[in-house]
């Protein structure tokens, strides 16, 4: 499973999408929920292929790092696995990539090095977060809905799946 979210993550960087509508927060957070404690390996394993195919950037530090929180926020997850416990964490997860994120853009010298310059990055950047926001929804959902229907079944085995 975690070989397919990687692949799939990754294939997703590639081929054409809205801007910031990507899987990657909801597979950090799904492989932290459901795969065992190895597999932050699954998310960073994306953003580190396919950077180096894209184009390594100046950011890497805030996005690789902000993903490994976020899988963190997965691994909380495991014991409030309900529809109201997902949805608080998938909100604060868009809400923390979108803070490290910009907050790195900010550091890193994109704008002007004073509060008012840190509030324009973040304002200039609201546009993205709703993309992202609206994409880790549905991403969530679909891996969630989809793991929790086949358990249901009893199609998939009920320990955490190794990487």
């Amino acid at each position: 499973m975690g070989i397919g979210l990687v692949i799939i993550g990754i294939l997703t960087r590639f081929i054409p999408h809205l801007p910031n509508f990507s899987p990657l927060v909801g597979i950090a957070l799904f492989s932290g929920a459901y795969l065992r404690k190895q597999a932050y390996f699954i998310p960073l394993a994306i953003y580190i292929i396919s950077d180096i195919i894209i184009g390594l950037h100046s950011t890497i530090i805030f996005t690789w790092g902000s993903i490994l929180l976020i899988y963190g926020l997965g691994r909380k997850l495991r014991d409030h696995k309900t529809v109201g416990g997902i949805a608080f964490y998938t909100l604060l997860s868009s809400i923390i990539f979108f803070l490290i994120t910009n907050f790195g853009v900010w550091l890193l010298g994109w704008y002007t090095y004073t509060f008012k310059g840190l509030i324009k990055c973040y304002i200039l950047a609201i546009p993205f977060f709703r993309m992202s926001l609206l994409a880790n929804f549905i991403y969530v959902s679909i891996l969630f809905g989809i793991y929790e229907y086949f358990l249901r079944k009893k199609a998939l085995p009920k320990e955490s799946i190794a990487f």
